[in-house]
């Protein structure tokens, strides 16, 4: 009886990178003060989602201010300009190290993360993973940005949900597979909870993880 087929599935934020991409893509996207500026008019949702720590609303929020209105095309072409910034600056070299080991073995390799497609899109393809799961921006009408996502935030829960829909798509489900996961925030735990195998990355460390 043949080995399943090992699966490997990266959190970008702080387990790829060495820090947080949204932030600094986001100020490049409008600048710093242009956007702190559009943020002061749902500051009550902002800081009552802060409060509450919901990350989701967060980020809604900033998308909303950094994007609407925005062709999608500029948009990317900053994304990609990014991505070979990040790519370049960025990059954790021993979580980048086994991930360059699992496509080494022929394992199939995702990065799944709250991180946005217009940069985390041409990254992926640029170091060679099998696909992206991550924070989608919605285009409106005449190809412009309606400010909005396109579904939910790729964080918790989400996460299991993009890799059960990219296995579906090739007739898999994760019983049929060998999951290695490797994140470093809450916003992993439940990917790394259904993982047979994880590793946590938090700090400068990488280490495998065990569910308390």
């Amino acid at each position: 009886m043949s080995e399943p087929p090992t699966v490997a599935t990266f959190d970008f934020d702080g387990t790829l990178s060495t820090r947080d991409c949204v932030v600094p893509f986001l100020r490049r996207a409008v600048g710093t003060l242009r956007l702190s500026t559009r943020l002061m008019a749902p500051r009550r949702r902002l800081l009552q989602a802060a409060l509450r720590r919901d990350r989701d609303t967060m980020k809604a929020q900033a998308a909303s201010a950094a994007f609407a209105g925005r062709p999608v095309a500029e948009i990317g072409e900053l994304g990609r300009q990014f991505a070979a910034f990040v790519e370049a600056n960025w990059l954790r070299q021993d979580t980048l190290g086994e991930l360059r080991a699992h496509l080494d073995r022929g394992d199939r390799v995702a990065i799944v993360s709250a991180s946005l497609e217009p940069y985390l899109g041409p990254l992926g393809r640029s170091i060679g993973v099998d696909a992206v799961l991550c924070t989608r921006l919605e285009v409106g009408a005449g190809g412009l940005l309606t400010g909005g996502l396109l579904g939910a935030n790729c964080r918790g829960e989400e996460k299991l949900r993009r890799i059960d829909a990219w296995l579906a798509a090739d007739g898999l489900t994760r019983t049929d597979v060998q999951l290695v996961a490797y994140g470093d925030s809450a916003g992993d735990l439940a990917m790394l909870r259904a993982a047979n195998t994880a590793f946590w990355a938090a700090g400068r460390t990488l280490a495998e993880w065990r569910s308390p």
